[in-house]
Parts: C-alpha cells; sequence; structure tokens
C-alpha cells in the first residue's frame, strides 16, 4: 500500500490575537471591528509584507503568519507592537512566535510548529511576545530586542514542556493604556458627573463629597432625556488627572460636570461647572452656599440647573419627579455613603464591614430605605455565595430588609433593584421581574437594574435572552467596578446554554478583573470539566475548595437558583471533580 505523500516546510510562524477582546465586544462591538479593520490594513499588512510574511489566515480578532526565518518574523512582531502600543487606540494584541515544522494543506498550515505559536501566544502579556527557546536560539546575536527567560512552562495540548522567552516593550514606548475602547455618544444629551474635590483639608470627608455626586447623578439617571454614565464608571476618574477631553472620549458623553465639595462645621459650600468635553469650553459654572441641614435642596438646585444647560425644553415637573426620598438625618446618610463602596466588591469581608456601617446609619434612622436596600443586598450576598452556613435565614433576613425598604419608598430605581434581585434569589421570579423593569422605567441608565434582569433569565433558564442585558449594563458603565459581574452573567448565561468552553472563558475574564471573587469558582470548575480542560478543572477545584472548607454541592444547591435541570448537571460535574455531595 502506497502512503500518501505529505508536503512539509520548515517555518517560522507568528500567531497574534487582541487582548480583551470579548470585553471590547461586549462594550463597543461595531467601533472595536472598524479599529481592528484599520490595524490589520495600516500596521499589520504592511509589516508582514515588508518582512517577506505571508499573511496564512485571520480567525474573528486574531491572525497566523508564516516566514522564511526566525529573525523575519521576530522584527515583524516586535515592529507590531512597538507600533500597537505607542498608538491612539484601545486594542493591544497578544504574539507568539515558533519555529517548527508544518505541513502543508493548500494554503492553509497545520502541525505542532502551528500549535505551539497559537498556545504561545495565549500566554503572553497584552503588548508582548512570547517565543519558543528554539527561536530565541536562532535570533540571539541577530537582533536588537531582549528577551526574559521565562523557564519551561507547560502550554495546552501540548506533550513536552516548551522553553519560553518574553519581550516587553519598553516603559518609554507606551503611551498611558485606554480603559476601554471608545463608545459613541448617544443620540440625546449625555453627561458624566466626576468626582467632586474635597476641598475640606480632611479626608474623612472624603465620602461626603462623594456622596453629593451620588446624589446628583441618580437625581439626573432619573431623568429619561439624559444619558448618564453610572456613578461607579466616573468614579474610577477619582484622582486621576485626565482632562475632560480625554474622559469624554473614553466614556463617550458629550458634557462633564465637574465640581468641589468644601465643608467647615455646618456649612457647605459647593461649586460646580459643566464642560463640553469636545472643545473644553465651559458652559457654566456656579457656586452654592447652604448648611448641612440643606445638603438636599442644594442638591435638586445643582440638578436643575444642569437640566437646564444641556436642555431647556426640560419642564420642572421632571425635575421634581427626579427628587430622592432623603433620609430624616445626615448622620444616617453619612454612614451609608461610607458603606456604598465596600456593597458593590461582592466580597465577603467588605460585604460584612458594609453591614456594620449600615447598622450605625438605621440605629440612627430605622426606615432610611437606601441604607434598608444596601443591608437586603448585602444579606442576599451572604445567602448566594456560601458565606454563611444557614442560608435560609441569609435570605429571610435580605427579603425582610427588602420589604421594609419598599414600604418607605415605592420610586427609587435602586431600592426596586435590590427587591428584585432578592426576589430572584428567593425563586420569586414573576415578583422580581416587575420590580426590575420598573425600576428601568423610572431610571432607563440603571446599569446594575438592567444586570439583574439578566440574571432572572439565566436563572429562569432562559439564556440567550440574558446576553443582551449584560451588553446594555456594560454599555451603560464600562469602566464600572462592577462589570465583572456582568461577565460572570454572560459566562452563566453561556454554561446554561451548554456552550461551556465559552463559558469557561468569560468566567476566567471575569476574575481577571476581580480575583478574590472566589465564589466564581464553584461554576468555573465545572465548566472547565465539561469543556475538557480537566488540569485545569482540577486547578480551580482546588482554589474553591481552600476558600471553601467543607464545601459540598448540597451548599451549593442551598445556595443557587438555577433550574433543577442545570443545578442536577453543575452538580454532577463538581461530584466528578471530587466535591463532596
Amino acid at each position: 500500500m502506497t502512503s500518501l505523500k505529505v508536503d512539509r516546510r520548515l517555518a517560522a510562524i507568528l500567531a497574534a490575537d487582541v487582548a480583551g477582546y470579548a470585553k471590547f465586544i461586549a462594550e463597543d462591538e461595531e467601533n472595536t471591528l472598524a479599529e481592528l479593520r484599520q490595524l490589520r490594513e495600516t500596521i499589520i499588512v504592511p509589516i508582514i509584507d515588508e518582512h517577506s510574511g505571508r499573511l496564512v489566515k485571520t480567525t474573528g480578532d486574531g491572525f497566523l503568519v508564516e516566514f522564511g526565518s526566525a529573525v523575519d518574523a521576530i522584527r515583524a512582531a516586535v515592529g507590531m507592537q512597538k507600533k500597537l502600543t505607542t498608538r491612539e487606540g484601545g486594542l493591544t494584541m497578544r504574539i507568539g512566535v515558533n519555529v517548527g515544522d508544518v505541513v502543508i494543506e493548500g494554503d492553509d498550515i497545520l502541525g505542532d510548529g502551528v500549535n505551539i505559536a497559537a498556545r504561545l501566544e495565549t500566554i503572553a502579556d497584552p503588548g508582548g511576545i512570547a517565543v519558543s527557546g528554539a527561536v530565541h536560539d536562532y535570533v540571539f546575536g541577530r537582533v536588537d530586542e531582549k528577551f526574559e527567560d521565562a523557564g519551561r512552562c507547560e502550554l495546552k495540548n501540548i506533550e513536552r514542556p516548551v522553553q519560553v522567552w518574553r519581550w516587553r516593550p519598553s516603559e518609554t514606548d507606551l503611551l498611558p493604556p485606554r480603559r476601554t475602547a471608545q463608545p459613541m455618544p448617544p443620540d440625546k444629551p449625555s453627561i458624566a458627573v466626576l468626582p467632586f474635590d474635597n476641598m475640606s483639608g480632611d479626608p474623612e470627608q472624603e465620602y461626603f463629597a462623594d456622596g453629593v455626586v451620588e446624589s446628583i447623578t441618580a437625581a439626573l439617571s432619573r431623568i429619561r432625556a439624559f444619558f448618564v454614565i453610572a456613578r461607579n464608571s466616573a468614579f474610577t476618574y477619582k484622582g486621576r488627572h485626565l482632562n475632560v477631553r480625554e474622559i469624554g472620549r473614553e466614556l463617550g458623553v458629550a458634557y462633564a460636570l465637574e465640581g468641589s465639595v468644601q465643608r467647615a462645621g455646618s456649612r457647605v459650600r459647593i461649586t460646580v461647572q459643566l464642560i463640553e468635553t469636545t472643545d473644553g469650553g465651559h458652559l457654566w459654572a456656579e457656586r452654592y452656599d447652604g448648611s448641612v441641614d440643606d445638603i438636599f435642596d442644594l442638591q435638586d438646585r445643582i440638578t436643575e440647573q444642569v437640566a437646564g444647560a444641556l436642555q431647556p425644553s426640560i419642564r420642572q415637573a421632571e425635575i421634581e419627579r427626579a427628587r430622592r426620598k432623603r433620609p430624616q438625618e445626615l448622620g444616617a446618610y453619612d454612614y451609608t455613603m461610607r458603606a456604598m463602596r465596600r456593597v458593590w466588591t461582592l466580597e465577603k469581608e467588605e460585604a460584612s464591614a458594609a453591614l456594620e456601617l449600615l447598622d450605625h446609619a438605621l440605629a440612627i434612622d430605622p426606615n432610611y430605605p437606601l441604607a434598608l436596600a444596601l443591608a437586603a443586598w448585602c444579606w442576599a450576598q451572604r445567602s448566594v455565595y456560601n458565606w454563611v452556613q444557614d442560608t435560609a435565614d441569609a435570605r429571610a433576613k435580605a427579603l425582610a430588609l427588602a420589604d421594609r425598604a419598599a414600604n418607605e419608598s415605592t420610586d427609587d430605581p435602586l431600592i426596586l433593584a435590590v427587591l428584585g434581585a432578592v426576589h430572584t434569589f428567593a425563586r420569586n421570579y414573576g415578583v422580581a421581574r416587575i420590580l426590575l423593569e420598573r425600576a428601568v422605567t423610572l431610571d432607563p441608565n440603571a446599569a446594575w437594574a438592567i444586570s439583574r434582569l439578566g440574571w432572572l433569565e439565566v436563572y429562569s433558564d432562559r439564556p440567550d435572552e440574558a446576553d443582551p442585558h449584560f451588553r446594555k449594563a456594560l454599555r451603560l458603565s464600562p469602566l464600572d467596578p462592577m462589570n465583572f459581574n456582568n461577565y460572570v452573567g454572560l459566562a452563566s448565561a453561556r454554561q446554561v446554554a451548554g456552550d461551556d468552553a465559552a463559558a469557561a472563558d468569560l468566567f476566567i475574564r471575569a476574575l481577571q478583573e476581580r480575583p478574590n471573587a472566589l465564589w466564581v469558582h464553584r461554576n468555573l470548575a465545572a465548566s472547565l470539566l465539561a469543556a475538557g480542560r480537566e488540569a485545569e478543572a482540577q486547578a480551580s477545584r482546588d482554589i474553591l475548595l481552600n476558600a471553601y472548607p467543607g464545601f459540598t454541592t448540597r451548599m451549593f444547591r442551598e445556595a443557587m437558583v438555577f433550574s433543577p435541570r442545570v443545578l442536577d448537571r453543575l452538580c454532577s460535574l463538581l461530584q466528578r471533580l471530587g466535591v463532596p455531595e
């Protein structure tokens, strides 16, 4: 029997893809795709041609290139990265380079040489290059670039460890990284309320300035004619000294509200200015003086001024509806503002610290709805993230606090969203949907309420309906520290749909943003195993069991509210990994 002749040759292979591509697509698909096309046309393809390479194929956000020599491949890779990391733009790439035997099939190339290059790309730093030992041996002394020895590394689906060397751009080559793909401004007045400066000279008053911004942002968000960037995204600029043009480009807003707060005893001065982000022009500025007792009236006056400057036709009635119910004493307000940041970390110790602060607020004002709602959410976290042994008791406390908040305020989007989340965990899906949809009706920019609608669809076995909610939440609040939980939601939707490979990648994406959210490993370990990534699944299981001593699948069932079908499947996968029943 005559064997078929296989066409082989030795080649240098370059594999590349966009770092964080899923995040960019989720935040701004149209602009991301346009930028990627522009990069290929103006940087990538010209550099490939300059170094006598052949573009074998493109793969969505990546590409594969064949070179006749390792020196040409390295010069091309370094040239690409230096241009990509010193340009104005949001996308960076990871590149892997290997030298090896390849099998020729038409215009395509296959074999271990290609596979190793592709695996090297996955362990390269964003903006960096990872090369095999063979490549380093070929180019040593022939190129000026310096490589760091990364040792012998295990690469997925590669039988033997591979010697790896890394290249990174020098600090002088780098521009300050862009935080996100640049979103397009919406077709209505768009604004970001930036963190106000604390002019009091007392670091303890920082939370007071933050609280003023929180209230103004929430009030503006209720005006349906505005697109308002969520507070969490705007607060990522706290302590950073970027000009408003950069901020406008990053957030996709036409206007920015800046200000300062100075508090001395019972007196307070708030200074605000509205700036057009396209040219940095000041539209108006105002100073407000009053007493601490009048703080809410001052916030309402500022809200009215902003609305009038952006869209004069907005009626006073809309401003009136924008007002939030206020606590009777500022002390409760102070404690609640101090708790706010800790509430949204979704980490056990931080949630406990937040509850202590909220208990102080409720001791001063037992009927303060915002403090009640945030306390309810902290207890709900304890139940759903397996932070307590008695999840049923934690869920009951969350429901009780949420109901008390609802009795005090029926038109606050945040409180309605908390209620919806708590009722979701209680499997009261119909009630949860009504509450969450009402929250979004009152505040179309309520990113967290929209995200909770996504989770409701996940738990209701409707993964395709869940995805748009998470993606919209990412767009409304592109820099939100809570966005990792939207990636957990997208991952969970894929897990419910049975696409475990995509789910695992998205769970890992979420953990890259919030490594301390160890509860994610409950789902990640199961998805990795189902996707055939057994070694990674076992590593994820070890992290889970180390963080949750005595963890069992029974505890998982009690905490989570997936459908019985999904819970059965996930528990079976966890048991296969050795998690006790």
